[in-house]
């Protein structure tokens, strides 16, 4: 009895000591290969990663060998260029090199061109890199004098130069839904940003002009806040400060529906290619692909230049909700045509840019000095504003507890896990050298007993 309860105590030794060297073995190789938390670890994403080194390429080679950039659909960087020592540059720095004949300077100035003809209501139009051509969309709304006209410029400009038609009708994308109300209509909140003093809600420019109070509900019983700043036409972005001066709990997480939110981590810039995100107010959450940048739409309420064009759909009341990509703030929604039903154009201020014009900064709790600590509204009033993307969902109500994995990658577990490697070491060769003690003296009771 007493011989079988020692072999079940060495044996739950044993596996005590082989599960602490597989704890131990865990921390240390992703607190290695896991990458540095800490308040100034700026956010990357693949994408980001994949768009920064090609637009270092671009850079390094010129507007006239190169023709722009993009994330293929494994995430890799492609590089449009004009000659084979450009792709031969390309190829070497690990990307993927596409030769094509016009460059980034000839499409830009194309662009210019169909800038300075005179202005068509219901037309757009994009650099489209991987086609190497600029596009021009005319919606219904687009006469045929006026349509044909515009063709006239593009044929002037060359082959290179796409007409398109398209259905429904490029608008901004105003009415019809919450959260956000005022007179001049129903939008999506953004982001929550703010000056260091007073935090504000970054919307869409046309969803209305300065001094614009918008409300949280139908009845008007709730205001939010009032528009203090904007630009529209030109750019489409516009800061709603908070009645109060702060906007409230969950700062840092975007509503996506259902009670459940995106927590935002920073802002960066989108590449064509990537898979993004949006939500809005009418239409909840969408995704879709950025399909061209530094994109032009002729509203009828004016031109806005230097806007992100992507696949996702959108309707009327989704003016200004937040589009995001793995938990970077990407753009607020400006306009577009078509519906979730069947499909559509939507294009997107970049938020960057509207960021700088505007002296803010985004909320994002403990992650900017600056910035933590202020927080933003819960989901059920002016869309939070935050970090994460799309797929790794928080409660909109905060920040909940961090994940398992997430603490075994924190870097301060490197000394950690070498102490539980080394204790579990020392406990299994323990176990082993008790076992053979047990067993030299079980043979010489029994050599003694049989030699007696």
């Amino acid at each position: 009895m007493g011989h079988a309860r020692r072999r079940i105590v060495r044996r739950a030794a044993r596996l005590a000591a082989v599960g602490g060297l597989l704890l131990g073995g865990t921390m240390v190789t992703r607190a290695v290969a896991g990458e540095p938390p800490g308040p100034s670890a700026a956010p990357r994403t693949l994408a980001q990663t994949a768009s920064g080194a090609g637009a270092g390429l671009v850079a390094r080679l010129g507007g006239d060998r190169t023709a722009g950039h993009w994330v293929d659909a494994d995430g890799r960087p492609v590089v449009a260029v004009t000659d084979g020592s450009a792709a031969e540059a390309v190829r070497r720095a690990g990307a993927t090199a596409k030769e094509v004949r016009h460059s980034m300077t000839e499409l830009r100035s194309a662009a210019a061109t169909l800038r300075s003809a005179p202005r068509v209501p219901g037309t757009a139009w994009a650099l489209d890199y991987r086609s190497n051509e600029v596009v021009v969309r005319g919606d219904r709304t687009v006469s045929g004098a006026d349509w044909s006209r515009l063709t006239g410029v593009a044929e002037g400009i060359g082959g290179f130069v796409r007409m398109e038609r398209t259905e429904g009708v490029f608008t901004t994308r105003l009415n019809g839904a919450e959260p956000i109300l005022s007179t001049a209509g129903r939008c999506s909140a953004g982001f929550n940003v703010t000056d260091g003093t007073s935090d504000f809600i970054l919307t869409a420019g046309h969803c209305g002009p300065t001094g614009s109070v918008w409300f949280g509900d139908g009845k008007g019983d709730r205001q939010i806040g009032r528009t203090v700043a904007g630009s529209f036409p030109g750019d489409d972005f516009s800061l709603v400060e908070y009645a109060g001066g702060k906007a409230g709990d969950a700062a840092d997480v975007v509503a996506v529906g259902g009670g459940k939110g995106v927590r935002i981590t920073g802002t960066g810039e989108p590449a064509v290619g990537q898979r993004v995100f949006r939500s809005g107010s009418t239409s909840g959450l969408r995704e879709g692909r950025v399909t061209a940048l530094d994109a032009t739409v002729n509203y009828p309420e004016g031109t806005v230049t230097g806007l992100i064009e992507t696949d996702v759909c959108a309707e009327p009341g989704d003016s200004g909700g937040p589009m995001f990509s793995e938990g970077v703030a990407l753009g607020v929604t400006s306009g577009g045509s078509g519906d979730c039903a069947k499909g559509g154009t939507t294009f997107f201020q970049p938020l960057p840019e509207a960021m700088a014009a505007l002296g803010v900064r985004l909320v994002v709790s403990g992650r900017d000095g600056a910035a933590a600590g202020t927080s933003a509204p819960p989901a059920t009033g002016a869309a939070g504003a935050g970090a994460s993307g799309a797929g790794a969902s928080a409660p909109a109500t905060g920040a909940g507890g961090t994940p398992l994995l997430a603490r075994l990658a924190d870097r301060r577990n490197v000394g950690p896990g070498l102490l539980v490697v080394a204790g579990s070491l020392v406990a299994l060769v323990a176990t082993r050298w008790i076992r053979t003690e047990q067993d030299r003296k079980a043979y010489r009771r029994q050599y003694s007993a049989t030699w007696n």
